[in-house]
């Protein structure tokens, strides 16, 4: 990170090598808290505050925040105020405060920023406010760190996909490679970082994969985290076993055709990747599957535009519509915690109304009574 005189700003430098190396998060989280601090430390500069210091007037921050534009925008100065429209919204001031409060934590530990300043963006509480299952067996009490300076975010639902949305996005796809994009998000339940960061060798779509040392029965891919070259990157720090249908094998064989027609024996080892543009064989990228979910839903004539993610929340309600239980769902998400996979369930309209009427009227009850 390097300042307007482009000489670079060595604490907010070591702490994002940290966060990358020693911690090994992904370079996506690494960029968001790179722009995090970045706005952090321009503010400092420009209402002349030592940013050492600075966290004091973290209130007047989150005013800043909220109502001035970045380097693109054409206002430069705050206009807050009736009819005025906020610059960015309660979620994005959140994630820039969560990595300013891990940048000023990083900096004390260093010895450059003093250590009262953790006193003011954090405060000390205790685990009584968290919810049950986080509290731990043990049942005694224990101090932790609770940020001074959070907006409340406003609770918003991701939609589902619907299974006629799919389809018609899948029937609007010109090649198979987008075809099995459309399927390893909706009917596999990747996230775009996984699917853009499968290798040739993930697959193993034998009935026995035993020969390729591989125990796991059936069709399935291994989702494994790995650093790649395209910036897919897995949100889980676990690899795990996905199991597939027979359509995502009839999608791979089909990718595979055309991927030889195309490119022969040649290409990187992904498994996605550029087959009618240059550079022909390279790996797209996670931000291309998002492209191609907006395209094919305007392709498909749809009302709304269908996101990956929507796709994934399909998957996952589609599986507990047909009777799966919650920790299946968590498995075949790959996420850690039973209660993650709640979010992703978004029952069918048909479910509910069979719920209901499984609760017997009170007239039966009372017919079984005078029995």
């Amino acid at each position: 990170m390097i300042d307007d005189d482009l000489v670079v700003v060595k604490e907010a430098d070591r702490f994002l090598r940290d966060v990358r190396l020693a911690q090994g998060r992904a370079e996506s989280t690494t960029k968001a808290y790179a722009e995090g601090v970045s706005l952090f430390l321009r503010w400092s500069f420009r209402t002349e505050r030592d940013w050492r210091t600075a966290a004091r007037d973290m209130g007047l921050f989150m005013v800043w925040l909220r109502w001035t534009p970045g380097n693109g925008g054409r206002r430069r100065t705050v206009i807050p105020g009736p009819g005025a429209r906020p610059v960015r919204g309660d979620t994005r001031i959140n994630k820039v405060l969560t990595a300013v409060r891990m940048f000023l934590s990083h900096a004390t530990v260093n010895g450059t920023v003093p250590g009262w300043v953790l006193e003011q963006v954090y405060e000390l509480g205790d685990v009584r406010d968290l919810p049950a299952e986080a509290r731990g067996e043990d049942g005694g009490m224990r101090v932790r760190l609770r940020a001074r300076h959070r907006l409340q975010e406003p609770e918003t639902d991701i939609d589902r996909a619907s299974d006629e949305e799919l389809v018609a996005m899948f029937l609007a796809c010109q090649s198979a490679r987008d075809r099995l994009t459309v399927l390893l998000i909706s009917r596999v339940g990747l996230r775009p970082g996984q699917a853009a960061g499968l290798h040739r060798t993930d697959p193993h779509l034998m009935m026995d994969s035993r020969p390729l040392g591989c125990d796991a029965g059936g069709a399935h891919l291994h989702v494994i985290r790995r650093q790649n070259e395209n910036n897919a990157w897995s949100k889980s720090k676990k690899s795990w076993v996905m199991p597939v249908d027979f359509l995502v094998v009839q999608g791979f064989d089909q990718y595979a055709l055309e991927r030889h027609e195309r490119l022969g024996p040649g290409g990187s080892d992904f498994l996605l990747v550029n087959l009618f543009r240059p550079p022909f064989g390279a790996p797209i990228t996670p931000a291309a599957i998002g492209e191609l979910f907006e395209a094919l839903s305007r392709r498909a004539g749809l009302d709304r535009l269908i996101t990956p993610r929507m796709g994934r929340h399909a998957m996952a309600s589609n599986v507990a519509d047909a009777g799966g239980r919650l920790d299946e769902v968590q498995a075949l998400l790959g996420q850690k915690h039973a209660g993650s996979a709640r979010p992703y369930l978004h029952p069918k309209e048909s479910r509910l109304r069979d719920a209901v009427d499984r609760v017997p009227s009170p007239r039966a009850i009372e017919r079984e009574i005078g029995r």
